[in-house]
Order: structure tokens, then C-alpha cells, then sequence
């Protein structure tokens, strides 16, 4: 197989944080950086700006369980700092603000086995006043004041950076100032590539312009608001959403969102539409024998929230085991804030079960006949694409944006109108009464729209659209803003990128154009 040419230089996927229950957007971050190893042998840095104190443990646990790939690290902010002196820049704080933490006068410790890597002093109300970072040896690392006003009240902010002796070197006034200081430092001038998952972070990325670097934003959810503000895109992806020009590229998952989009901001060469990718299958590991499968048995793979409804699913699976001749069995995989409510909403323990969170529980979805997605919104669920690899037929609620881009009612899963529990429980009894051949088509069906998405395929499309980005980094660099999208196909792009770039993005389209209804 000819290798894929990513661009040169240094591979980053900023977030904020790897949680220890992480779902969709952590889930296809990682796939992503591992595809980008895998496929195009380059290295990735996730980078995470997080205070946990125990992201070493966190990279070592998923690198066993085989979620990062060999080239791809986990770098967390103040660990590089413990590490890694940081150059450059200059102390400007107020002495009187600087006021190291005593053991005393901490709220909050927080340790990495019996050593103190941060105390924290909040107010009355929880509110953060102050948190000091230390090294593994107890020195002072980094000072971060909140109250610099005014003693115990919020306002102002001092950032005081400490030698390995605890001695201030570099102040800020703004934690961003910091931020990127550190990503100067990571990049050191070289060509960079930053992708940023993380809604968190991405108003913080629109703000690193460097003539070196690349940026990248991927929308991962709906940009949709709910039906009672009076903004089309939701308040939390307002800022950058209407920037767009501030990244380099902004990529969604599906053409029905990027048309959408566009009829609000307008178009735009820097929005494109890459989908996430599905693993591939283990090295040397030939093609799965289709297992037996009870055609009862279903699975929901979700965390336990408001937004994803589960409680259509559980309500749905219920029904349609109260019918004659029909004995379903749900296996829910997740957890959240929902749990307690639903599991009142349980009345047959035999249609349901409440498994918790399992980070393998991808696992059983060969085992299981239909999958259940019954959110208010997504941006493209990879469950969807991971349910149909397995040949688990997707039940899911025909909602922007994922389903109705790759399922074809009766086909190779079942599309219901959004929130109608009875139509679920409909489609769910209705593939009990299918005969077995016509499922076993469906089932095929399934497994050749996933196919689509595999790490090969989406991997060729982040290369071509880096390269058209480097273009645009040319022209703001040169200020010749004539040149658009058009004039970057024309590049002389690497050619691996260039004899797949075309197909690849057909493909991609051709997917979403035929499965989907363009409102």
C-alpha cells in the first residue's frame, strides 16, 4: 500500500482533558492520531492543558488497553513544565501578589501517589482563588492567583512561573499568554499542525496565528441552538463558528452540517467535511466469521445524559418485549447523571440491563442484533459506523446530523422520527419479524456503507485538506488573497494524496449525498 503523505512537520490534536469516562470526541481524537501514525507513520502530541495529577497513569492504562498507538504521546502542560524549562519572556508581577501557598492555608490538595502536586484556596462558595503547582522534588513550579484585587475576592490574574529553586521567572497576566508560550515551545519555529477537538479550547486556538502552524478545529456535536434562543448556533460554538477565518481549517462531519452552516455564516474554503474514522482491524487479523447472534438482543453504547435519551431506548426495548412472541434484551453500556432515574424507569429486568461504563464495551457489538441512538443531537456518531462494521443494524432517531447520512431505512438499519418512542419499538419488533435473509442483506449492507469510513480513506482526506490549508497560510502570510480553494487543487500535491484526494472526497460525498435529505 502506498504510505500517505501527511504534510512534514510536527502533528499535534489539541484537548482539554482525557477523562477517565471519555466518550465520542476523545474516542475519535485518539482513533484519529492513531490513524495518522498507522496509515502515514508520522507522530502525534495530544496536547491537554488540564491539572489532573495523574496523567502519566492515564497514558500508561489506555497504552495497555491499546488505545494510543506506539507513536502517539499524551502531553499534559504542567508536566512538560515540571520537565522542561520554558525560554523566552520576562517577569513582570507584582511582588505583593505573589504569595506561594502555605500547607495551612490550602483548600485543596490534590497528590500523585503521596506527593503534592497542586494546593488550592477557594472562597466560600468554591470558587477558585488560587492554585499552586509543584514538582515532583516539592518545589514551586507555577503560581496561579485569581484574587489579585483583592484578597479572597475574584479579579485580576497573576501567573508567576518558578525555577526549580521556586524562584519567579516568567509572569503573565492571562493563562492564554501562557498557553502560548508553551505551544512556541513545543513547535520551536518548525511547520506544525494542530488540530483542536475540544470546544473547550478552540476559542483559545483562534487566537494562536503563527506563521509556522496550522490550525485545524473539528466540530464533533451539532452546532444547532434549541428551538427557544434566538441565535441559530448554539451559544457555546458561537465565538468560533462565526471566526471561521481564524483557523486554517475547520472541518465537520457530514455535507447536511456543512450545508447548513453555510446557509448561516456563509460559505467558506476553510470548511470542509472530513468524517471520523473507524479503526482498522488488528494486524494480520483476517475478516471476522459472522457469529451467532440472538436477533433480540440489543445494545446502547452512550453516556447516561439528558442529550442522549436513553430513556427512549430503555422505554422502546421494554414495549417490545411486552408484545407477543417478542423477548428483547438491552444491554445499556455507560454512565452520567441520568443513571439514578433511569434505572427507576427499569419495570422488566429481563428487557434491561444497566452495565455502567466499560471501555471495551465496543466489544459486544458483534454479539448484539440492533443498536439503539436516540439522542436530541450529534455531529456524526462513529457508533453508528462502528455498529454497521459489526453488523449491528442501527435503530436510530432520524436527528441532525449523523443518522440519515448513513442509514437507509429498511435497508441497512432503521430511521424513526425523532422523540416517537412507538416508532422505535416498531422498528425494533419489526426486524424480529424480518426472515433471516432478508436481515442477513441488511446486515451486509451495513458492513459495505462502513467500509467507507475506514483509517485509510478519512486519513487521505486530513491529507489533503493540510496541503489546501498550507495554501492558505501562503496567502495570509503574503497577503495575495486572491487564491482560493480552487487554486490549491492545483497544487502540486504528494502523489498519493494527489491520485486519492479526488476518489476519497467522491466517496465521502457520494455517502452523505445518497443517504442523506438536505433540509
Amino acid at each position: 500500500m502506498t504510505r500517505i503523505a501527511l504534510p512534514d512537520g510536527r502533528h499535534f490534536a489539541v484537548t482539554w482533558s482525557i477523562p477517565d469516562a471519555f466518550g465520542g470526541m476523545t474516542d475519535a481524537m485518539l482513533r484519529r492520531s492513531a490513524a495518522f501514525h498507522r496509515v502515514a507513520g508520522v507522530e502525534v502530541d495530544v496536547l491537554t492543558f488540564d491539572a489532573r495529577p495523574d496523567t502519566p497513569d492515564v497514558e500508561r492504562m489506555l497504552r495497555e488497553r491499546g488505545v494510543l498507538a506506539p507513536g502517539v504521546r499524551i502531553v499534559n502542560l504542567y508536566d512538560w513544565l515540571r520537565s522542561h524549562p520554558l525560554p523566552g519572556g520576562s517577569l513582570r508581577h507584582d511582588p505583593e501578589t505573589f504569595t506561594p501557598l502555605a500547607a495551612e492555608d490550602a483548600t485543596e490538595t490534590r497528590l500523585r501517589g503521596d506527593r503534592v502536586m497542586s494546593r488550592s484556596r477557594l472562597d466560600a462558595e468554591g470558587n477558585t482563588l488560587q492554585t499552586d503547582h509543584y514538582r515532583d522534588d516539592g518545589t514551586l513550579l507555577l503560581s496561579d492567583r485569581h484574587d489579585t484585587r483583592e484578597r479572597g475576592v475574584l479579579g485580576g490574574r497573576s501567573v508567576v512561573l518558578c525555577d526549580r529553586d521556586g524562584r519567579p521567572v516568567r509572569s503573565w497576566r492571562r493563562l492564554w499568554t501562557l498557553y502560548r508560550a508553551w505551544l512556541d515551545a513545543l513547535t520551536a519555529g518548525e511547520s506544525s499542525y494542530l488540530i483542536v477537538d475540544s470546544k473547550t479550547m478552540a476559542p483559545f486556538m483562534r487566537t494562536y496565528r503563527r506563521a509556522h502552524a496550522i490550525t485545524a478545529h473539528v466540530v464533533h456535536a451539532s452546532h444547532r441552538s434549541g428551538p427557544t434562543e434566538d441565535h441559530p448556533i448554539r451559544r457555546s460554538r458561537r465565538e468560533v463558528l462565526e471566526h471561521l477565518d481564524d483557523f486554517d481549517l475547520v472541518a465537520v462531519l457530514s455535507l447536511r452540517q456543512r450545508h447548513d452552516l453555510e446557509q448561516i455564516v456563509g460559505r467558506n474554503d476553510r470548511l470542509v467535511v472530513i468524517p471520523n474514522p473507524r479503526p482498522l482491524a488488528p494486524e494480520g487479523a483476517g475478516p471476522r466469521p459472522s457469529p451467532p447472534r440472538d436477533p433480540a438482543r440489543g445494545i446502547v453504547l452512550a453516556a447516561l445524559t439528558r442529550r442522549k435519551r436513553v430513556s427512549h431506548a430503555i422505554a422502546a426495548a421494554q414495549a417490545a418485549n411486552a408484545r407477543a412472541g417478542i423477548d428483547v434484551h438491552l444491554d445499556v453500556y455507560g454512565d452520567g447523571e441520568s443513571r439514578p432515574a433511569l434505572e427507576r424507569r427499569i419495570t422488566d429486568p429481563a428487557a434491561v440491563e444497566l452495565h455502567g461504563f466499560d471501555p471495551d464495551a465496543r466489544q459486544h457489538l458483534p454479539d448484539a442484533s440492533f443498536l439503539l441512538l436516540t439522542s436530541h443531537s450529534e455531529g456524526f456518531p462513529l457508533v453508528l459506523v462502528e455498529a454497521m462494521a459489526a453488523g449491528c443494524l442501527p435503530i436510530a432517531y432520524d436527528i441532525p446530523y449523523g443518522p440519515a447520512d448513513l442509514i437507509r431505512d429498511g435497508r441497512n438499519g432503521f430511521l424513526v422520527p425523532p422523540g416517537d418512542v412507538d416508532g422505535l419499538t416498531d422498528a425494533i419488533v419489526r426486524l424480529q419479524r424480518m426472515s433471516p435473509r432478508r436481515v442477513a442483506r441488511m446486515r451486509a449492507a451495513a458492513v459495505r456503507t462502513a467500509s467507507r469510513f475506514d483509517e485509510d480513506r478519512v486519513t487521505r482526506i486530513w491529507a489533503r485538506e493540510l496541503h489546501h490549508a498550507e495554501v492558505r497560510r501562503e496567502v495570509r502570510r503574503t497577503g495575495r488573497f486572491g487564491r482560493t480553494r480552487a487554486a490549491a487543487s492545483r497544487l502540486p500535491l504528494p502523489r498519493a494524496v494527489r491520485s486519492a484526494g479526488a476518489s476519497v472526497v467522491s466517496t465521502i460525498d457520494h455517502v452523505a449525498r445518497r443517504f442523506s435529505r438536505v433540509g
